[in-house]
């Protein structure tokens, strides 16, 4: 059963590394706008010192961190996890694949991992972008400890992972690679930011997935991460019903769809 598996995730994995397309623009979402900070940051810094400091340090570790992990980095975590949950309908092989007689719910769960490895890959990347920017341009700034490091690692793979989960059971669910990207992306940039700054939805607000998420974040985030205040606890159990709504609902689309 072990081998069968592994022999799924890596045909899931391999065929999300052959979507190029996929893996260029999530490569430019999570690496591009880093570079651009960084880049601007040290231009500014290198024409009017006396206004604008040193581009990496500490300070500039955030600015970075938070690029990566609250802004792009979940959008390119949306694009692999859709790519993964509709890959197989979308290239009308889904069909040959159930006819080999192996279960559904097996070709849904091996889409979740393989869709993880090449998300945390590429954010993997993006944060040592962002350690090379702090310490490169940090000048006489302080630059980030090891506890703050391995922090914020730490908060980049759950925040793009859990995003990247979601979308694969989304998609999944629709059946519809627009539909997903198209909602998903809505929902994080717009809705999201949205519901959580209308103060008289009160305890309501909690369910917002984004805010869960920045509860454990090793920075601060301003105005957007004290939308709303709650309990680790509670932020625990917000992200687990995200995760586990979406998935059985993906996981019920692919077991009764037609093939």
């Amino acid at each position: 059963m072990t081998a069968i598996a592994l022999r799924m995730f890596d045909a899931d994995l391999l065929k999300l590394r052959k979507k190029r397309g996929m893996l260029i623009w999530a490569l430019v979402l999570a690496l591009l706008p880093v570079v651009v900070l960084f880049t601007v940051k040290a231009i500014q810094h290198s024409s009017t010192p006396a206004q604008y400091g040193p581009a990496g340090g500490t300070s500039g570790y955030a600015d970075g961190l938070r690029l990566l992990s609250a802004f792009f980095g979940p959008l390119a975590a949306i694009l692999i996890g859709v790519e993964a949950g509709v890959g197989d309908s979308a290239a009308g092989v889904f069909r040959d694949l159930v006819v080999t007689g192996r279960s559904r719910l097996a070709l849904f769960a091996s889409r979740i991992p393989a869709a993880l490895a090449v998300c945390w890959s590429i954010m993997i990347a993006g944060y040592l972008l962002v350690l090379l920017g702090s310490y490169a341009f940090a000048s006489n700034l302080p630059t980030p400890d090891g506890a703050l490091i391995l922090n914020g690692l730490g908060f980049t793979l759950l925040a793009t992972g859990v995003v990247c989960v979601v979308a694969v059971g989304f998609a999944s669910l629709t059946n519809s690679k627009p539909t997903a990207i198209t909602a998903l992306i809505g929902w994080q940039l717009a809705a999201s930011p949205l519901i959580a700054s209308i103060s008289s939805l009160g305890s309501a607000r909690d369910g917002v997935l984004s805010q869960s998420i920045l509860h454990f974040s090793p920075i601060h985030f301003g105005g957007r991460a004290d939308n709303v205040s709650m309990s680790g606890g509670v932020a625990l159990i917000v992200m687990a019903a995200w995760v586990a709504v979406l998935l059985a609902l993906g996981a019920w689309r692919t077991r009764t769809m037609d093939a």
